[in-house]
């Protein structure tokens, strides 16, 4: 069995320290995607940020720590940070001042960028784009399910997801009072207002 070639490297001597942890500047081996052998890239951790495979890359100033990867094509640039249990995969870029954190997951086509902040359990997928202060809310482990309530800003307002209703806020309240009793229309009525206040101020 061929050991796998190595598309970059740790620089044991480039590091920056990063809230108690060494990262490591990165410098490609080879030439893949759009990398060219040579080139510097951003601060890892460890190998198991990024992986050896396929054409994803840390670039500029990004970071990526803990126990988070970023692999498939994805690509973590500008003064981004992945850390937690992240994951950002697939075509998913992730740059400016963006911060991924907890066990969330970018992947697909989707962009997060600006001062967005994605966090806890956080799905953005497909082609989604999180932007500036178009912070994800989530709430867990509420409703008769016990299932994960997503806020969110959309293109024409705030977006709800629960389950498998994906609508606005005032469609996903009008849902509520049809299907729940009293508490649990209460419930997602005063989450709406905290996500409301975190996420429009």
């Amino acid at each position: 069995m061929t050991e796998q070639i190595k598309k970059y490297e740790l620089l044991k001597d480039d590091t920056i320290d990063h809230f108690g942890k060494k990262l490591y500047r990165i410098k490609a081996l080879i030439s893949f995607g759009s990398v060219i052998a040579g080139s510097l890239g951003g601060y890892i951790e460890k190998e198991d940020n990024l992986d050896q495979a396929g054409n994803a890359w840390v670039s500029g100033n990004a970071r990526v720590s803990g126990n988070a990867r970023v692999y498939g094509d994805a690509l973590v640039s500008g003064n981004a940070e992945v850390y937690g249990n992240a994951r950002v995969y697939g075509n998913a870029e992730v740059y400016g001042n963006a911060l991924v954190s907890g066990n969330a997951e970018v992947y697909g086509n989707a962009r997060v960028y600006g001062n967005a902040e994605v966090y806890g359990n956080a799905l953005v997928r497909s082609f989604a784009v999180i932007s500036e202060r178009k912070i994800i809310f989530l709430a867990s482990n509420v409703g008769t399910e016990n299932g994960t309530l997503t806020v969110f800003n959309g293109k024409d307002g705030l977006i709800v997801t629960r389950g498998c209703f994906v609508g606005t806020v005032d469609e996903f309240l009008a849902k509520s009072a049809e299907v729940h009793d009293e508490k649990t229309k209460r419930e997602y009525e005063l989450l709406i207002e905290v996500a409301k206040s975190r996420i429009i101020g």
